[in-house]
């Protein structure tokens, strides 16, 4: 499959769709996931055009997850979950629904389950405090 440039994260880098903005920096752009699995669902995204792990390249590559550690800490400091989960997924059998590489940092706590991927959209209001949490942590 070649890169999709409309795909919702490009149009999200592009500033053509908005976001709930966490962090940015000249490699990478973090955001909630406006359908969250759970609350501090983020997602942590390469400003390289790249639709998996296997078209990215090794420096963006090592930027992204150096984010997405930056990232990890600050929901994990706000949520003060037991765990926390990074996924990346690829392709259509691995789950992967937006075909630009993306890790997503989720809080996890014993005996809660993930809400379904790509379920029901999270009230504005609640992202956007999840948000300002977040960045006040980094």
């Amino acid at each position: 499959m070649a890169y999709d440039p409309n795909n919702i994260f490009a149009r999200i880098l592009r500033g053509e769709i908005p976001c709930h903005q966490v962090y940015e920096d000249e490699h990478t752009l973090a955001f909630m996931d406006i359908m969250p699995q759970t609350d501090g669902h983020t997602l942590v995204v390469p400003k390289v055009a790249a639709e998996d792990i296997f078209t990215l390249p090794a420096e963006a590559l090592a930027a992204t997850i150096c984010t997405t550690q930056h990232i990890a800490r600050a929901v994990r400091a706000v949520f003060s979950p037991p765990g926390v989960m990074i996924a990346q997924l690829n392709g259509a059998a691995a789950g992967q629904s937006v075909f630009h590489l993306h890790f997503h940092v989720l809080p996890r706590y014993h005996g809660r389950e993930l809400r379904l991927h790509a379920g029901v959209r999270a009230d504005p209001a609640v992202l956007a405090d999840h948000a300002a949490r977040i960045r006040a942590a980094l």
